[in-house]
């Protein structure tokens, strides 16, 4: 541990498993406390039993607009300030859009998308009275590479990407930075739809990353100097051709 986020505050959603897991522990091991957001109460508590005192649990369902727009009192109620929200929570559809079924978009893209954009409107007041802070997103590489075997999932990065592209240019003023990652392919559940033989060769050929490789890059993007945003960091393993 070499102390780099050491008195900072992160709250990040979607952070029971995969990429928000691995950013958490990334941040506190570096000196963070950090607000683990999720739905699954039972497990938040236990891996924040497991990974210290300086890791909160906050159970907070994405899909309840009432709950996600009040969770910077909850956050401050348990941490004492918010340096950082990482909007990490999403879903993910495959497949072809004519056999696709439209509810199950609805649910992914109010995830990805809305329930992202309303938990930013709820904290970022809150930084820019502060005039600093950090807000960053996991995107995906197909929020600027439209994927053809993922068509609802690219268009709800696509609308990440030109959110965060717009309000970047809102809040810089008031020194609040905003930045997305966008990996390639992450060993995580959100690929667990993928079909079976699709996932055994990219295992096979190291076309998939791991969660701990996406935490290094939000590490960085986080312990630029102030005057410096990585308002993009694409992430890809060697092997993919994008």
């Amino acid at each position: 541990m070499t102390d780099l986020m050491k008195g900072k505050v992160a709250a990040i959603t979607g952070a029971a498993s995969g990429i928000g897991l691995e950013c958490a522990r990334t941040l506190l091991a570096e000196g963070a406390t950090v607000v683990l957001i999720d739905r699954a109460q039972d497990r938040l508590e236990t891996l924040c039993r497991e990974l210290g005192e300086r890791a909160r649990p906050l159970v907070v369902d994405l899909l309840d607009g009432g709950q996600v727009s009040g969770i910077l009192p909850r956050i401050l109620d348990l941490a004492g300030r918010l340096d950082i929200f990482h909007a990490n929570a999403g879903a993910y559809i495959g497949g072809p859009v004519a056999e696709g079924d439209p509810d199950a978009w609805d649910r992914m893209l109010n995830l990805n998308i809305n329930a992202a954009f309303r938990s930013v409107h709820a904290v970022l007041p809150h930084m820019i009275a502060k005039k600093t802070g950090d807000i960053l997103f996991t995107s995906s590489i197909a929020g600027v590479v439209p994927v053809v075997w993922e068509p609802i999932y690219t268009a709800s990065k696509f609308a990440v990407q030109a959110f965060v592209h717009s309000t970047r240019r809102q809040v810089a003023q008031h020194g609040v930075r905003v930045g997305a990652v966008l990996p390639g392919p992450v060993v995580t559940a959100l690929l667990d739809d993928w079909p079976k033989e699709k996932m055994e060769d990219a295992l096979a050929n190291g076309s998939l990353m791991q969660p701990k490789e996406v935490a290094d890059a939000v590490l960085f993007m986080l312990t630029r100097p102030r005057n410096v945003t990585i308002r993009d960091l694409v992430i890809l393993p060697n092997s993919v051709d994008l």
